[in-house]
């Protein structure tokens, strides 16, 4: 049984070296065909193909220096309007969300009680100036009599108090006359601005009291209008250095307009640095003719310092940033591209100034650039063409009808070894 045992051993052996060898053979013979039909050489690596990419023209052009912000907007002035008396609400004079100018009647309360108050203190008056007048007769008799001794020296003073002191009370009468006047008047509210009016709090009819709140009504005046906002305070030198030569421009749009902003100037600087947020407030004054801005509204402000002429700009896009500092890939004219350092300046409407290492006319890349290396060549492609695969676009993987590169390099490997 062992001598069998070694034998089929033996022939499983002998059967794997002969496998063995047959499938060195075959691979030989090929290797062998292969560099007979190449005439000894290894075939050349076919060059890589262009990179799609995008591209503009750096352009020279007059580009203003902007600071964007979010600002509120806010009335030119508000009122609200109270009464200084209490009493009965008897007219309203307007409707709610009425424009009304300064002067216009809004309110009325019962005048009875205030007129019969006014009668009250007017003769008082009368009554008060009579007695004055007599005082002031008999404090004359009184001082012929004690010139000539007839009566004495503290009979005579007592007189002339009496009359003083009617004078005196005659003044009074004639400012509580004035103080009912004014209560009186105090019965009518009119309009102390051009404004616009909020809604009505309190309806006629009602009993009010002085200075009560909530108050009657609010007015806002809306033409001129404010409009405020923060800047960081880095910005702070170079604004005030700007206010001092001129007005500076401020344009405001709401988030959902698609027009042209309304137009501004700068106002207003705050006498400090908000320590917690490092900013500072500034308002800035809109004409607001045609309503645009509403008070409490949410605008983009873009305040403008001054505007640069004739400065390099190209795409924000086409800006990199890199170990070395800032680049832009610039395309030669025989469609390869080099990497060259630029020196930027300030951004403005998605174009910002290279103020160094760029010219007018060149072009640079502006998508596409995260396959890109020096010296590699592109095809410029337009914006309709350019659709994915670029590598910097997250989320998305190579077209599936490009190979990987492994598999182009070696497709003897598709499938598996």
């Amino acid at each position: 049984m062992d001598g069998n045992k070694t034998v089929w051993n033996f022939h499983r052996r002998g059967k794997r070296v002969f496998v063995g060898a047959v499938s060195l053979g075959l691979t030989l013979a090929v290797s062998a065909g292969l560099i007979g039909c190449s005439g000894g050489k290894a075939a050349a690596p076919a060059a890589p193909p262009p990179v799609p990419v995008l591209a503009a023209a750096a352009e020279r052009k007059d580009v203003p220096l902007q600071v964007h912000a979010i600002g509120a907007v806010e009335s030119y002035s508000t009122v609200s309007v109270k009464t200084q008396v209490t009493g009965e609400l008897t007219g309203v004079f307007f409707r709610e969300g009425q424009d009304v100018k300064k002067g216009d009647l809004l309110f009325s309360l019962d005048k009875r009680p205030f007129e019969a108050e006014l009668k009250k203190q007017e003769g008082n008056l009368a009554r008060d100036l009579a007695q004055a007048r007599n005082a002031r007769a008999q404090a004359k008799r009184y001082e012929a009599l004690w010139q000539t001794g007839v009566v004495s020296k503290e009979q005579f003073d007592q007189v002339q108090t009496s009359a003083d002191a009617l004078d005196a009370a005659v003044q009074a009468d004639r400012a509580a006359v004035e103080d009912a006047k004014v209560q009186l008047q105090y019965c009518t509210l009119y309009s102390p601005i051009n404004g616009r009016t909020g809604s009505l709090i309190v309806h006629q009819g009602n009993m009010i009291k002085a200075n009560d709140n909530p108050p009657l009504v609010i007015i806002n005046q809306v033409q001129p209008i404010y409009t405020t906002f923060t800047v960081p305070e880095q910005f702070l030198p170079e604004i005030k250095k700007f206010m001092a030569h001129g007005k500076l421009r401020v344009a405001a749009s709401a988030p959902s307009e698609t027009g042209a902003p309304v137009l501004g100037t700068l106002t207003f600087v705050d006498n400090m640095v908000d320590q917690t947020t490092g900013s500072i407030k500034l308002k800035a004054e809109f004409s607001n003719g045609d309503r645009r801005l509403w008070p409490g509204q949410f605008v983009n402000v873009v305040l403008t310092l001054r505007t640069q002429l004739n400065v390099v700009v190209v795409p924000s896009q086409a800006v990199q940033t890199g170990q070395q500092g800032t680049y832009v890939f610039v395309i030669r004219p025989d469609m390869t591209v080099e990497s060259r350092l630029i020196v930027v300046g300030a951004s403005s409407d998605g174009q910002t100034v290279v103020q160094k290492g760029l010219e007018a006319g060149e072009r640079v890349v502006t998508d596409g650039q995260l396959r890109l290396v020096p010296n590699s060549r592109v095809e410029i492609k337009t914006a309709g063409m350019f659709q994915a695969p670029l590598d910097h676009r997250a989320g998305q993987s190579p077209s599936p009808n490009r190979l990987n590169p492994s598999q182009d390099a070696h497709p003897e490997r598709v499938g598996g070894e």
